[in-house]
């Protein structure tokens, strides 16, 4: 366990937390003798830091590491951005910083001229649509065609490793926001999802995964020994992190879910809901592990900007009884009851992925049909899982 810490970002982690070494804690307490003498090309962001807040970028440079190029995701190197970004020169250190959220999403030929490993070292959040992973995926496969090993830098699922939840995407609908037919909640890291991707699809990747050490699949993120640095714009703690499950899942419909607020996935509404309506009947479902509150804000960005929304705060009560997949179809589903012209629920397929599921929500049909209807494919899901876990 570690004692009390301060990190380079200012933030403090709490004593008594797990003493959890990520991937790039390990290579660095290996010296990173793994990539000596080979051309590294980096894709990160600013969740790339050590246990202790060093960024990655400044670790490789003190070492033998001969890093030639970063790469970043969408929100671009430092997180920030909610647009497609331009690829840059990076002024702290004169390297070329690819874009892989601009103009291209996939590592090109030009780019990977002259580099000998691709390295991944990002911080996921556990859900199907969050496009750090197809990220990976797509380096990794440009990577095996030409060539170029694959290093992925393992690091915790924040929301815990045992929690699988939701419906599986179906297979016609991959995309940037859906990879691989995944539940909305994988409870698998990045380092598995990797050999996972690369087997099932035979990417032919070259990949080695560097694995975390003291990781336990039960943890949550506050349960372990490293800063907290937010993964983008609008995911900035843990309690947003855990709804985003939920919340994220409706985002592509007609609801504010509260980007352009100080509380993003922990406020959702519109202007044509009533507040008082849409909590009575949330928190009559009595669902467990979170209540819900009336809530009216206004946001100043994104959907609905400078309008006045007014739908609900979500407050969860207990995580561990909390399932967010369930509570956002919940949601869906009562809004569907209660604003069936306002309302855009065919607009849930583009996140929750499958048309059957969306379907039964659309005709009001029981949670319980609903949940075994895609209990099926969680099923198979769960036994393809098994085979590449990488922890207990």
């Amino acid at each position: 366990m570690f004692c009390l810490l301060s990190v380079a970002s200012g933030s403090v982690i709490a004593e008594n937390r797990a003493d959890v070494r990520t991937g790039l804690d390990v290579l660095e307490g290996e010296a990173f003798l793994r990539l000596e003498g080979k051309r590294v090309g980096l894709i990160t962001n600013r969740t790339g830091i050590n246990r202790e807040g060093k960024s990655n970028v400044e670790l490789f440079l003190g070492s033998k590491v001969k890093l030639v190029a970063l790469f970043s995701p969408e929100h671009g190197l430092f997180s920030d951005v909610e647009r497609s970004v331009d690829s840059s020169i990076d002024p702290r250190t004169g390297l070329p910083i690819f874009s892989l959220y601009g103009e291209t999403r996939r590592p090109t030929k030009t780019m990977l001229e002259g580099i000998d490993v691709l390295v991944f070292d990002i911080q996921d959040v556990g859900v199907r649509f969050y496009t750090y992973i197809t990220t990976m995926a797509y380096a990794m496969e440009e990577a095996g065609k030409a060539g170029i090993s694959f290093m992925v830098l393992d690091r915790p699922n924040p929301i815990n490793g045992l929690k699988v939840e939701g419906p599986v995407l179906d297979r016609e609908r991959l995309s940037f926001t859906g990879y691989f037919p995944l539940p909305v909640r994988h409870g698998m890291t990045v380092g598995e999802l990797a050999n996972l991707f690369n087997q099932e699809n035979r990417l032919g990747a070259n990949l080695e995964v560097v694995k975390m050490q003291g990781w336990q699949r039960s943890y949550w993120f506050d349960d372990i020994a490293l800063p907290w640095v937010n993964p983008s714009p609008n995911i900035r703690n843990l309690r947003q992190a855990t709804l985003y499950p939920a919340i994220g899942l409706l985002e592509s419909t007609n609801l504010s879910v509260g980007r352009g607020t100080e509380a993003p996935f922990e406020v959702l509404g519109a202007p044509w809901i009533k507040a008082s309506r849409l909590t009575n009947s949330l928190n009559n479902r009595k669902i467990p592990g979170v209540e819900f509150r009336p809530f009216h804000f206004i946001p100043d960005s994104d959907r609905y900007a400078l309008k006045q929304c007014h739908g609900i705060q979500i407050a969860v009560t207990d995580r561990n009884l909390f399932q967010p997949v369930t509570c956002g179809l919940e949601i869906a589903k009562v809004l569907c009851q209660l604003y069936p012209r306002q309302f855009q629920s065919e607009k849930l397929l583009n996140l929750v992925g499958a048309e059957d599921i969306v379907q039964r929500l659309r005709r009001h049909r029981p949670t319980a049909e609903i949940r075994k209807a895609y209990q099926f494919h969680l099923d198979d899901f769960l036994g393809l899982r098994t085979q590449y876990l990488l922890y207990q």
